[in-house]
């Protein structure tokens, strides 16, 4: 059984046991997370496509780690002005650990 579900404006296929880091969402390490946008349900042939959710469908994680990625520099040139300038950003994230997949 696997389902599509969108958070932080991504799309994600997860099934039960999954580790997957998501758009920061708050809480602390062990907390319960509720995802509700699901967009497709699959278990074996039997597929439920939502427009656009699944009506009562849910997907029930719990967080697993709460850090920042790898440093991205933005390295900005203007040449022959004698203008750089470089600036780094460390995007926040949240792993989630996929505990089930409930449906009605």
């Amino acid at each position: 059984m696997y389902a599509v579900i969108a958070t932080g404006g991504k799309q994600y296929r997860v099934s039960e046991g999954d580790i997957l880091r998501i758009e920061k969402v708050g809480g602390n390490v062990g907390d319960p997370v509720e995802l509700d946008k699901v967009l497709m349900v699959a278990d074996g042939d039997d597929v439920t496509i939502g427009r656009p959710v699944v009506d009562d469908a849910r997907v029930n994680a719990s967080i697993v780690e709460q850090g920042k990625a790898k440093k991205v520099l933005v390295f900005k040139y203007k040449r022959r002005k004698r203008f750089r300038k470089m600036q780094g950003h460390r995007q926040p994230f949240t792993a989630i650990r996929i505990e089930g997949i409930a449906t009605n």
